[in-house]
């Protein structure tokens, strides 16, 4: 039996699930969770931004500034949860039911996977930021996440240089770090 999946003979079943790499599996799980921590933390602050009001100021969900986090913060979530999607379900319709997905499939997951995460990041810190002293305390919807957020971008499934990767293989270049 063979964890790796890169050697079909040792794998106890076939089709194409089995064709991808386990990285690559791994990449998309880690993105599946920051991309559902950005979900979290954008929900926990729309609730906020109609609750809150800041001293002197007005309450969250009247102020421009807050009506457009939220609405670039929905955009960048959507769109990167739909570029995963799409990436996974061309790759997987396309993957064989014995050999490994190839190199350029590889990356183009990777590539969507790594730009979820870092979009969810992205939105997670821009609501920590938003939300003001109410993220700061154990027990509220945001500080919790945060961290995992924080912790996650750490792993190596988030690494920028994933970037530099991807573009070697999309340029034709054989890449420097194997997926």
């Amino acid at each position: 039996y063979s964890g790796t999946r890169d050697d079909p003979s040792l794998r106890r079943r076939s089709g194409p699930l089995y064709a991808f790499p386990q990285q690559t599996l791994y990449t998309v799980g880690v993105a599946s969770v920051a991309l559902g921590i950005g979900r979290a933390m954008l929900s926990a602050f729309v609730d906020l931004a109609a609750e809150k009001t800041p001293r002197g100021l007005a309450r969250l969900a009247d102020t421009a500034t807050v009506q457009a986090g939220i609405a670039k913060g929905e955009a960048t979530l959507g769109a990167s949860r739909a570029y995963l999607l799409e990436a996974l379900a061309e790759v997987y319709a396309g993957a064989g039911e014995t050999e490994p997905i190839d190199i350029p499939d590889r990356a183009r997951v990777r590539l969507a996977a790594t730009h979820a995460i870092h979009g969810a990041s992205d939105v997670t810190d821009w609501v920590y930021k938003a939300a003001g002293v109410s993220a700061i305390f154990p027990g509220t919807p945001f500080e919790r996440r945060f961290r995992d957020m924080h912790t996650l971008t750490q792993q190596i499934q988030a690494r920028e240089s994933h970037y530099e990767t991807a573009g070697q293989v999309l340029l034709g270049m054989p890449p420097e770090i194997y997926f």
